[in-house]
């Protein structure tokens, strides 16, 4: 990971009331994660461009403060959505580094025995319930995971993950009014980075204020700073519990950006250097660093040890990938057709 000094290079963090966040072990968890996510991204971009990898990759490099921060507000049974700028959301909801990797390098030991790559990374074993390369994909599946959970009876949450792009898709709107009427447990997350693959946010969208949009549907919108992990956990928190409580669906708008293009080999001329630069000052990793070191949670002693156990970690992701087999070519049509033998019940 590139150096950060705990300095004042960055813009402050503006943090919600001390009595709306968590304790120091949850926050230093925060920490570790968006440097996982940090140091897992830097790696699969040198990867791809040294041509190791399949496919294609979109980063999520300056956008780790939405993911971790909704994320740690989630408990293990909930669910989240994600899109095809996965990685982050992956790694917060605790998808396992090596067999991340491994699928991104389309070995039998990934996450979805090396089929979907990138885009389509999924681990229901921490209730992942997938990557998407569809554009809006996201939102049916989040409000069927909610509807199971209602018929159910169950406590379980879905969050959805999408960008400001899928906004102008009629999916999100059919999949708002539908979770709103049956009043479904599912926190709609909205990850504002500015632009939609090369389209600034501006030309293709007559509103500024995306969050405005859930007045619609009858249930609360808020934005919130998507490079503050502390805002954003807030946030989600409470939109969760308001769910987990049977009020509904909300809607949450985290404005953010990504300091890659929109996906490995983009040249970027949608947008300035100086646009970049100015945008790197909100870098959401050193601004939570500042604010830890400021409250003597985080000295440059834990600092390291994070990013050497996370390089650590790292390493021995793409070290397990390129030792992993190939999937067998006997099973190609594996997971292609459903059964129809078999029993089927809502789980």
């Amino acid at each position: 990971m590139q150096e950060h000094e705990v300095n004042a290079t960055v813009d402050p963090l503006d943090p919600p009331s001390e009595d709306r966040l968590p304790g120091p072990e949850t926050l230093l968890s925060m920490y570790r994660t968006m440097v996982r996510i940090r140091l897992f991204e830097e790696r699969v971009l040198t990867d791809y461009l040294a041509r190791k990898l399949p496919g294609i990759t979109h980063s999520y490099i300056g956008e780790e403060a939405v993911a971790t921060g909704a994320c740690a507000a989630l408990e293990p049974i909930d669910y989240i959505t994600s899109t095809h700028r996965g990685h982050g959301h992956a790694i917060a909801k605790g998808v396992e580094l090596r067999r991340m990797m491994a699928e991104l390098y389309g070995k039998a030991t990934g996450t979805c025995g090396g089929r979907g790559g990138s885009m389509h990374i999924a681990d229901f074993k921490v209730r992942m319930l997938g990557a998407n390369g569809i554009v809006g994909g996201g939102f049916g599946i989040a409000a069927g995971a909610a509807l199971s959970a209602t018929f159910r009876g169950a406590s379980e949450v879905t969050l959805c993950f999408f960008g400001d792009g899928a906004t102008n898709k009629g999916q999100f709107h059919e999949a708002l009014n539908f979770a709103s009427v049956r009043r479904l447990p599912v926190v709609y997350l909205c990850e504002n980075n500015r632009y939609g693959q090369y389209t600034a946010f501006e030309r293709v969208t007559s509103i500024t204020d995306l969050a405005s949009r859930a007045s619609a549907y009858g249930i609360p919108g808020a934005t919130v700073d998507g490079d503050n992990v502390l805002s954003v956990y807030v946030a989600v928190r409470e939109a969760v519990s308001r769910a987990r409580q049977g009020d509904g669906p909300s809607l949450i708008v985290a404005e953010t950006y990504r300091f890659q293009g929109h996906m490995v080999g983009d040249g970027e001329p949608y947008r300035s250097r100086d646009e970049v630069a100015e945008r790197k000052r909100r870098d959401p990793i050193p601004r939570f660093e500042r604010w830890l070191a400021d409250r003597g949670l985080l000295d440059d002693s834990t600092r390291q040890s994070v990013t050497d156990a996370a390089a650590t970690e790292v390493e021995d992701a793409v070290r397990f990938a390129i030792e992993s087999p190939d999937p067998d070519p006997a099973t190609v049509e594996q997971d292609l057709f459903a059964d129809t033998r078999a029993s089927w019940s809502v789980v």
